[in-house]
């Protein structure tokens, strides 16, 4: 039975050797024929933290490594720039005067 491939975004890199990758499948209902959008996050083996926040990877589903690890990383797919840093914070939106009398 061949493996499943999954293609997603990672959600989180916190963890060592391991990505959270979220997965978007759309879907007809069964009874009202409406597309449907459902997202499901699996973890997944990264051995060498190729992957960072935002990337677009692609998965492959292997033997459980852990509790929750069923899957691997094949490869990423595309780099995203992410820095983690939040641009506005409270006090600059403050501080910007938009509702002042």
């Amino acid at each position: 039975m061949p493996r499943k491939t999954l293609v997603g975004t990672v959600v989180s890199d916190k963890m060592d050797k391991t990505i959270v990758v979220s997965v978007t499948r759309t879907h007809i209902h069964p009874f009202y024929g409406k597309t449907m959008k459902t997202t499901k996050k699996y973890h997944a083996d990264d051995p060498e933290g190729l992957a960072g926040m935002g990337d677009t990877v692609e998965i492959e589903e292997c033997r459980p490594l852990s509790k929750m690890k069923k899957f691997k990383l094949v490869k990423v797919l595309k780099k995203d720039i992410y820095t983690g840093e939040i641009t506005e914070t409270p006090e600059t939106v403050e501080g910007s005067g938009g509702d002042q009398k």
